[in-house]
């Protein structure tokens, strides 16, 4: 199959799902976030990794909700955390309606995730649930150790990648992984699937906080230098504070510590010192890396080389991304 066929299979199975009625008001922002869309890739990655090992690839459609399902759910919560106006180009759900609603119905959504999972094959339900539960509460610990940075004056990088790992790459790795469970792929290929999610997560993560500086507006969808203007402690921010010295670690700090500045001013100021710090060189070495690691991951894999070349293909036009 190809991604366009499996892309085509999935967004029929979403128009198919039933979230619920009555009341309205907890059903209907349920239908509002599921319909901005989105990449979708990580449904979309559950049915290719299912399709490496199987022609039965249908089995693997209500995971791939589940694991959509529950994404937006944790955008649903994350943007009422971070009071934010717009979620891909729409009000939020909680300036739509309000928090409450919101958070009511991004708790039925996980609800829902669950139910999703429950027509698994029996021989490997309880992996599947074991598996999601964990996945569940390590991107809760992901966005706790992101709002405990906000108050913390330093960061390791370390830290760092840990908490995009868990805020956002596991979710990535088990929703191949599970593509590759509920195929009947063995052991060894599903920690494949899911290290090379993890791996390629980071990767992913680490481009995001990069196309926030150096990204083509018209590309990337939002506000380049959103992350500047608002000292979010990213991978270029950790890394420029743990190199600066002298007068370039003396400007950096005061542009931090302003709490009024002309923003165009202060995104052009920082950007200027990660220049001369050699930041984007940095982590462009450091994304190169992380999706080395993952198709290193893709390629210990057993599996029908034809199919494979298909889940290879892709995942390199998903990495050389611009937005």
């Amino acid at each position: 199959m190809t991604p366009t066929q499996l892309a085509d299979a999935l967004h029929r199975q979403f128009e198919q799902t039933p979230y619920g009625q009555s009341p309205a008001e907890l059903y209907d922002p349920i239908r509002y976030i599921m319909s901005l869309g989105g990449k979708r890739m990580r449904p979309l990655m559950t049915l290719m990794t299912a399709s490496l090992f199987t022609d039965d690839w249908q089995k693997a459609l209500k995971p791939a909700v589940a694991v959509e399902v529950f994404h937006n759910f944790t955008l649903l919560h994350d943007d009422i955390m971070d009071q934010a106006p717009l979620r891909r180009g729409q009000p939020t759900v909680h300036e739509k309606w309000n928090a409450n609603i919101a958070i009511l119905s991004g708790d039925v959504m996980l609800v829902k995730a669950y139910e999703q999972l429950l027509d698994v094959e029996p021989t490997y339900l309880r992996q599947v649930l074991t598996r999601f539960s964990q996945t569940a509460a390590e991107v809760c610990e992901g966005q706790q150790m992101d709002m405990n940075f906000e108050s913390r004056e330093t960061v390791a990088e370390a830290e760092y990648i840990d908490m995009i790992r868990l805020k956002t790459s596991v979710l990535l790795g088990f929703a191949m992984e599970v593509g590759g469970i509920v195929a009947g792929a063995d052991a060894n290929s599903t920690q494949h699937l899911y290290d090379a999610g993890v791996n390629i997560g980071i990767g992913f993560q680490l481009k995001d906080d990069l196309l926030d500086v150096y990204g083509d507006p018209a590309k990337f969808g939002k506000q380049v230098g959103g992350d500047i203007i608002a000292n979010k402690k990213t991978f270029l921010l950790i890394e420029a504070l743990e190199r600066a010295e002298g007068q370039v670690r003396l400007d950096l700090l005061d542009w931090l510590s302003r709490s009024e500045f002309d923003k165009s001013e202060k995104v052009e100021a920082i950007t200027a010192i990660y220049d001369q710090l050699g930041i984007r060189e940095l982590t462009e070495a450091r994304i190169a890396d992380y999706f080395a690691k993952g198709f290193t991951n893709l390629e210990q894999i057993t599996a029908d080389p034809a199919r494979k070349d298909v889940l290879l293909s892709f995942a390199h036009q998903l990495v050389e991304r611009e937005s």
